[in-house]
């Protein structure tokens, strides 16, 4: 059990695995004793990853094989669900490939317990040195999809989405929408985009990664063309949730007249350009204008929307709230 504040509260660490045999070892060792449960998932592994796990010898284990590989998500999914099941009041969220340090558990905990956060994630950018390290790709990639991710999530305070280093409270998870959660490597985003859904609090916390010989198992291929449309996909969702299902607010008014006068403005002016190169006519000064009046107001619109949206990041744990 872990004691903050002279209270005692149980943690459970869940591990999803994949070809990890030669780090799940050291990684499970490396656990401190304010952990009470270890959930290991083995997401049908074609090493030795579960043999490797059986061999340790921790009451605190606990082994989930897959029969079929269901994706990092899947895997979490199934952790998650065993650790609530044990009782844990805080699930931490810890890769198998030992590129994370458990020295910073308590730092991803102590938010939550304290009602700073009800979801906290690893930020590997506010450590400069460590940064250095980080592989190029990764680090533009980190860079484009933390904007994107900001965008479709509307968490506009934090940054390095695919951070997996992560923690969540109980009741928290008990909100979310499962069935909505990415299974594949979009699962720290669309938890992202989910939590939102609920209002939930969600907090960076500065924790470098460590790279040595690891290979990730997220291609940049797969990130380029996978991404930008679950991305997408997740903002349309979260626009007509948040702003016209659930609620309707000045934002609601800004992007309902932005959007339809920023295409509309875009759609004609195209229209009338193209039948002044066919005719060799130059359009008037009118026709112009009504193609950049929509334009201008669509942008001004949508801008403000952006700026309302800014602001309306939730700042205090929905748990406090209840």
């Amino acid at each position: 059990m872990y004691t903050h504040t002279n209270q005692k509260f149980s943690v459970a660490v869940v591990i999803p695995s994949y070809d990890v045999e030669k780090y799940i070892e050291t990684v499970v060792s490396h656990l401190p004793a304010l952990v009470d449960f270890i959930v290991v998932v083995d997401d049908c592994s074609t090493d030795s990853t579960a043999a490797k796990v059986e061999q340790i010898k921790d009451k605190r284990i606990h082994l989930i094989k897959h029969e079929k590989n269901r994706g990092v998500g899947g895997a979490m999914l199934s952790g998650y669900d065993l650790a609530y099941q044990l009782g844990a009041q805080v699930m931490v969220k810890l890769d198998g490939d030992n590129q994370m340090d458990p020295a910073y558990l308590e730092a991803l905990i102590d938010p939550i317990l304290e009602f700073k956060a009800d979801y906290t994630k690893g930020n590997r950018f506010l450590h400069v040195q460590e940064l250095q390290r980080m592989p190029l790709i990764r680090r533009i990639g980190n860079l484009g999809l933390s904007f994107l991710t900001k965008l479709s999530s509307g968490y506009w305070n934090i940054f390095d989405p695919t951070n997996g280093y992560t923690a969540i409270h109980r009741d928290v998870y008990e909100l979310l929408d499962k069935d909505a959660i990415d299974k594949d490597y979009f699962f720290e985003t669309s938890m992202l985009i989910q939590l939102n859904k609920v209002k939930a609090l969600v907090l960076d916390i500065p924790i470098p990664a460590k790279y040595d010989d690891q290979l990730s198992n997220l291609s940049p291929t797969a990130t380029l063309f996978k991404f930008p449309g679950k991305l997408l996909k997740g903002l349309f969702n979260r626009i007509g949730y948040q702003y016209f299902l659930y609620d309707f607010t000045a934002a609601s008014v800004y992007l309902a007249t932005g959007i339809p006068a920023l295409i509309f403005g875009v759609i004609w002016g195209i229209v009338k350009w193209i039948h002044s190169i066919k005719t060799g006519i130059v359009a008037s000064s009118g026709t112009v204008l009504i193609a950049v009046l929509p334009i201008i107001v669509g942008i001004q619109f949508i801008t403000q929307a952006i700026s309302l949206d800014i602001n309306d990041v939730s700042k205090s744990s929905i748990r406090k709230n209840n």
